[in-house]
């Protein structure tokens, strides 16, 4: 078993994030979400990564149609800028770019007409709804993708803080064969107490499946640096259920 912690001086574990080798849940391209603002702060970004250890990025621009009217073509363009200017900046690491689907009319419509969508890795799509309220259409949503093909990654499942009082349908969605990815920033507390809990109680039960930096900014590369590992999550990686590396 690979050693994925060092203990510093002060007895608390730190995490090396050089043993999961891939963050697959970024927003790294420059300009086109609420991620890094130019191709400046994209590098400044992924030299943050790199310094953290990751030796891939899969980077997740949102596609969410009322904000952000991301296509493959709009990505692909902007990924080929950051590879180009990470090469000519002697960066060393391998960049790719899927993208954040939320789940929306447009996503359904573009399933309607049967356009590829963007996969983190052979079939799996990065998928989030609404963090406000309850959708109804969720699930006939993820279950079109499924009749694709696809797998949906549900991103960041523990942010959805009415949830808590209804988790069953954490378990409704992992009985249909939906993935889930944590954000690793939720355990330490980074997005509330709430958020922190449900992150706690997934994790105890089993749900997730990877885990993502969900990075937008330099405040969550420095939040990064500082993280130490909570003992439920050094017991779940130890057991080896971080699909991370596969991807």
């Amino acid at each position: 078993m690979f050693k994925l912690f060092s203990k510093p001086a002060s007895g608390k574990e730190k995490f090396d994030f050089s043993m999961l080798k891939v963050d697959m849940h970024s927003h790294l391209l420059p300009g086109i979400d609420d991620g890094a603002k130019d191709l400046e702060n994209s590098l400044e970004l992924i030299r943050g990564l790199k310094a953290l250890g990751y030796k891939k990025l899969i980077t997740t621009p949102h596609i969410l149609w009322d904000m952000y009217r991301n296509t493959p073509a709009i990505i692909a363009e902007k990924l080929e800028l950051v590879k180009e200017a990470v090469k000519n900046e002697g960066i060393d690491i391998e960049i790719e770019a899927a993208a954040e689907y939320f789940l929306d009319e447009h996503v359904q419509e573009l399933l309607h007409k049967k356009e590829p969508l963007l996969t983190l890795s052979g079939k799996l799509v990065l998928t989030e709804f609404s963090m406000a309220y309850a959708s109804m259409n969720v699930k006939d949503i993820l279950f079109d993708m499924q009749m694709q093909g696809y797998q949906p990654v549900i991103a960041h499942p523990e942010r959805y803080a009415y949830l808590q009082r209804n988790k069953d349908f954490f378990v409704e969605l992992k009985d249909i064969g939906c993935l889930f990815q944590l954000n690793l920033l939720s355990l330490s507390g980074g997005y509330g107490r709430v958020v922190a809990e449900l992150a706690n109680y997934l994790l105890k039960n089993g749900f997730y499946d990877m885990i993502g930096t969900d990075l937008h900014h330099t405040g969550h590369v420095e939040a990064l640096k500082k993280f130490q590992t909570p003992p439920l999550l050094k017991e779940w990686l130890d057991a080896g259920k971080a699909l991370n590396s596969k991807l």
